[in-house]
């Protein structure tokens, strides 16, 4: 039987994340997952790729407030609400998607550009900003956050482990940052499943998630490397794409929890 084993949040995009034991199910994924973004002075996104250093900055929920710390340097932080009321409506763009977004709060601009030493602006996408996704894949008016492209990233424990079996050294789940993590069940077999419920919620899997040069960089030390991209290139290469996880949508709203069957 697959249970879940792993729930992960990212509520700042390209952040590091919070694993929960009980996430709030929502059209656009996980609740608070993506929903804040940096982005540069002409209002493009900013990832990992092109800047490791992300890696190192952490978040957390206290008290209705989103806190951010430096890792490299833990005197470092930043806190504002994780849910915001108003903002200055800005169009924002994530790869080829132009979306409405806030720009909340000048001080946490600051705080971040000086930390990443260039002018960025950290945004927020009200509830009434609705980036839809790939019509391609869509089931029926699917709608996602900050994300790449899709609400929910499935894997299962057992590719991790089959990966692992083949590396020198051992990544951990952080690198390919899902939201939902599974055990149970055979290497890869998130690959075939196309449609799935966890406590009473539809989810269907629409497309196999491409994997970039994020994976190969470490999430304490900001270090980028060859691993696992290389590995996983010898054998999970798909349309010279390199796969791992599956791209998931939400049929419902409800919530899920660590231990959960996955059926």
């Amino acid at each position: 039987m697959k249970i879940v084993t792993n729930l992960y949040i990212y509520p700042i995009k390209s952040l590091g994340g919070i694993e929960v034991n009980v996430a709030n199910v929502t059209s656009r994924g996980l609740e608070f997952d993506r929903r804040w973004m940096l982005v540069d002075e002409h209002n493009q996104f900013l990832t990992q790729r092109n800047f490791p250093r992300l890696a190192q900055l952490r978040t957390s929920i206290q008290d209705k407030e989103l806190l951010v710390r430096d890792l490299s340097d833990p005197g470092q932080s930043v806190r504002f609400p994780l849910v915001p009321v108003h903002g200055e409506k800005i169009r924002v763009t994530v790869w080829d998607d132009d979306c409405d977004a806030w720009d909340v709060d000048g001080s946490v601009n600051v705080w971040f550009s000086r930390i990443l030493e260039r002018n960025v602006k950290l945004v927020y996408m009200p509830d009434v900003s609705l980036r839809q996704v790939d019509p391609r894949y869509a089931v029926k008016n699917d709608v996602t956050s900050f994300s790449d492209a899709y609400p929910i990233l499935l894997v299962g424990q057992s590719s991790l482990d089959d990966l692992n079996a083949r590396l020198e050294t051992p990544v951990p789940m952080a690198r390919f940052r899902p939201n939902i993590v599974f055990s149970g069940g055979a290497p890869y077999a998130e690959d075939d499943m196309h449609r799935f419920s966890i406590n009473g919620i539809d989810f269907h899997g629409v497309k196999l998630c491409a994997r970039c040069v994020m994976t190969t960089i470490d999430q304490d030390k900001a270090v980028v490397g060859k691993e696992p991209l290389r590995t996983l290139s010898q054998y999970r290469t798909i349309n010279n794409k390199v796969m791992f996880g599956q791209n998931v949508l939400v049929g419902a709203a409800g919530s899920i929890s660590v231990g959960d069957a996955v059926l």
